[in-house]
């Protein structure tokens, strides 16, 4: 939540500014396969049903996070950093770099650089940050297959900019844009593999090539997302990034839903799903607390439907993320 918090600091001040992205952890390895803390929570589910043993969700918990830095997979904090890349508030780059690397080094100096350069030229957020970067921002998290939680974050930059960009906007444009990035949790690779191959701008230039970005869009570099990836080589060797052409999916990695349990609108993250209708007996539960409860007492049971309610904006209060 600090990295749309940081862009909504730059958009409101209007000052001359470059956002730059602390990092990713590394991917911890468990009996041979790369894991994140991700792994730990539905650990922690499979522990209570009895099908995994306390002394393995107890070596799964140590071996994690073998390193400082953000989740490893494509959650909130990798998805708001390919956003900022997108949207043009951060360098080429430097969003892709895990946290421990001394390759940061080089993005904190360029992005002291870029800095002086935007006040020469008075380039500032508000000329960076549009309706046409903004729906950039929204198809690179479609197409990663990004956290849900974008779609709150995006409306609420753009309000700091002074532009209306709703919860439809970003639903829209999942239907159009393809999913092509096979990231954690909805595929295989972490962070550290999409920098491996290149970083973001790969991700960004599929895009580009693809027809799927506004290229004309100024970022903080003083040149535009074209120009910036204009030089940019699409690797053929790795499957983590795939072509437009040939995506994981036709369709984003969310959906946006209306009806009788939401009038205004819901969204609901299907990258990676095999199934798209799904009937059971729904469990209510009022809050968070009670929902966990139920699930280490093992009352959860295969085919259940789990709801949770006052948790949102007004019930809880704050809308927290249900991670329990």
């Amino acid at each position: 939540k600090s990295l749309p918090g940081l862009m909504m600091v730059m958009l409101r001040l209007n000052v001359p500014s470059v956002f730059i992205y602390g990092g990713s952890i590394l991917p911890g390895n468990y009996k041979g396969k790369d894991v994140t803390i991700v792994d730990v929570f539905e650990g922690v589910g499979k522990q209570s049903t009895g099908e995994i043993s306390k002394e393995d969700l107890f070596e799964l918990e140590r071996v994690a996070c073998p390193s400082g830095g953000s989740c490893g997979g494509q959650f909130t904090a990798n998805t708001m950093a390919c956003v900022s890349e997108a949207i043009g508030l951060a360098l080429p780059g430097s969003a892709g770099t895990p946290a421990i690397y001394e390759a940061r080094d080089k993005f904190a100096v360029s992005s002291g650089e870029a800095v002086m350069n935007l006040l020469e030229k008075n380039i500032r957020p508000r000329d960076i940050v549009t309706k046409k970067s903004l729906e950039n921002a929204a198809v690179i998290v479609a197409a990663s297959g990004g956290s849900t939680n974008a779609a709150l974050h995006l409306p609420a930059i753009a309000n700091e900019a002074g532009i209306k960009f709703t919860l439809e906007d970003v639903t829209n444009i999942s239907k159009k844009t393809p999913y092509i990035a096979d990231l954690k949790p909805s595929g295989k690779y972490v962070a550290k593999d999409l920098y491996e191959i290149g970083g973001v701008p790969i991700l960004i230039k599929a895009l580009l090539e693809g027809g799927f970005l506004h290229e004309d869009c100024m970022t903080v570099s003083g040149k535009t997302i074209g120009e910036n990836h204009k030089n940019v080589v699409f690797p053929s060797n790795q499957k983590v990034i795939y072509k437009t052409s040939k995506p994981l999916s036709p369709r984003g990695g969310f959906v946006g839903l209306k009806g009788n349990l939401a009038p205004d609108g819901a969204i609901v993250k299907v990258a990676g799903m095999k199934r798209r209708k799904f009937k059971g007996k729904a469990k209510c539960f009022d809050g968070e607390p009670l929902a966990l409860k139920a699930v280490l007492e093992r009352k959860i049971k295969p085919g259940d439907v789990i709801v949770i309610r006052y948790e949102g904006p007004k019930g809880s209060p704050g809308m927290p993320e249900m991670l329990s």
